[in-house]
């Protein structure tokens, strides 16, 4: 039996301002969708997996942070596991397997494909997950890992040179190139070499052995129990990188893993996304506005105009990477975050002697709340804007509807579940010790 383990990444900040530390880009609903709509790189990969008749067979392993809200955008169809701590592909897919077994879905003998969730490619990439389990049993080899034919010498992708003469089907991996500059990153393409898509099957027995080599648990629970202590560990440098028997599968459709605004912005329908227009001589700009006011370009050839209630960014798409360096040395909190109820944008910031005032908005899916939870503020004043629900103040029950005004004092029980979709405008006076406005699943 195979099984498919997809790993969730956590943030991602070279598609700022749309993605950050809490909303990572595989989240954004910018695609296009069969349908003529739009879908995130996630549910594109929910479906594709469904398509391919791995669906069945799925799990996805994410940071317990954004457990449900990857449950959100999968529809709640496949099994989500949530990480304690961020430690590394490795640790994410050995936590997967020992769950697997842990469950009796898994037995020894079974081959598991990881694969990250944040990716972009056709359909036939997905089909060649079956091959897997074949390759491992023909080749004798350890782990298989699936390659992608470069479409130009990225210096943002791992490589992967393979030998000649294999079977099956695969060939022999040699060695491996973690982002090469751009030169030898054609010295590479030359010789045959494939980008590495992050993708390896092993047989459970072979993960299981490796957690023994390393002096670690094969009984989940245990293994979840060291999770704080464990090093960042990577599944390339760690497993892949060391192995004397390893092949791979050659791809030579689509692949991508859209990250960059260069990259995401040549696989959407419309020059503009949201609010806005693009004018005059603008050749290959591209606007893409989350917000409710309106973003022109005019005159102003292959840029990225790009706009959330995290900031703004104008930048030549080509160089627009930079970013990342950008935010390293002036970061600043989220204004920004989705979870599994909906999500928050913080409207605004003032001050008021010692304290901080917080304007929040809320929205709130239908069926959705938020779970009963002491108030950690000096102050807290809800108004209901539009839906309606039913609140819980204190242990009391009670109706709400738009232009109701709820007021919460510190330490104070409350919650709410929205019978329909609910926007609720949140004021937080906050005093040198409270916290900002960080909402989870």
């Amino acid at each position: 039996m195979q099984h498919t383990i997809l790993l969730c990444g956590g943030s991602g900040q070279r598609l700022w301002p749309l993605s950050g530390e809490i909303r990572s880009k595989m989240f954004l609903n910018l695609l296009p969708a069969p349908d003529g709509g739009t879908e995130s790189m996630l549910s594109r990969v929910c479906r594709q997996l469904t398509e391919a008749g791995l669906g069945g067979s799925a799990l996805f392993v994410a940071h317990k942070d954004q457990q449900a809200l990857v449950r959100r955008y999968t529809g709640s169809t496949y099994p989500v596991i949530g990480e304690p701590y961020k430690r590394g592909t490795f640790t994410a897919a050995a936590l997967g397997v020992l769950h697997l077994c842990s469950t009796g879905k898994a037995q020894p003998e079974d081959t598991v494909c990881v694969a990250p969730a944040d990716m972009f490619a056709d359909d036939d990439f997905f089909q060649l997950f079956h091959r897997f389990a074949g390759v491992l049993t023909a080749s004798g080899a350890e782990l298989a890992l699936l390659g992608t034919r470069p479409a130009y010498p990225s210096d943002q992708y791992g490589y992967i040179v393979p030998g000649t003469g294999g079977s099956a089907g695969c060939d022999p991996v040699l060695s491996f190139a973690e982002k090469p500059g751009s030169s030898r990153a054609e010295e590479l393409i030359r010789k045959q070499a494939l980008w590495n898509c992050g993708v390896f099957a092993f047989r459970v027995s072979f993960m299981l052995s490796k957690l023994a080599q390393m002096g670690l648990p094969a009984e989940h629970d245990a293994f979840a129990g060291l999770y704080s202590g464990l090093p960042v560990r990577s599944f390339d440098k760690e497993i892949a990188e060391r192995s004397s028997r390893a092949v791979v599968l050659r791809h030579e459709g689509a692949w991508s893993d859209l990250g960059s605004w260069a990259a995401l912005t040549s696989e959407l329908e419309r020059m503009v996304t949201g609010h806005g227009g693009i004018w005059g001589e603008s050749q290959n700009s591209v606007i893409v506005n989350a917000l409710d006011i309106p973003l022109h370009v005019i005159g102003v050839p292959g840029i990225i105009a790009a706009a959330s209630p995290e900031g703004i960014l104008i930048a030549g798409i080509h160089e627009a990477n930079a970013i990342k360096t950008v935010l390293q040395e002036h970061s600043a909190a989220p204004r920004y975050g989705e979870t599994g109820w909906g999500s928050y944008t913080v409207l605004d910031e003032a001050s008021s002697g010692a304290d901080r005032i917080l304007t929040v908005k809320l929205c709130i899916l239908p069926d959705h709340g938020l779970a009963e939870a002491a108030g950690q503020h000096s102050g807290k004043h809800w108004r209901i804007i539009s839906g309606h629900g039913l609140l819980q103040q204190s242990g009391m029950l009670m109706a709400v509807t738009a232009g109701d005004f709820i007021a919460f004092g510190r330490d104070e029980q409350h919650g709410i579940r929205a019978a329909a979709a609910m926007e609720i405008i949140e004021i937080r006076t906050l005093g040198e010790a409270d916290s900002g406005p960080v909402y989870t699943s």
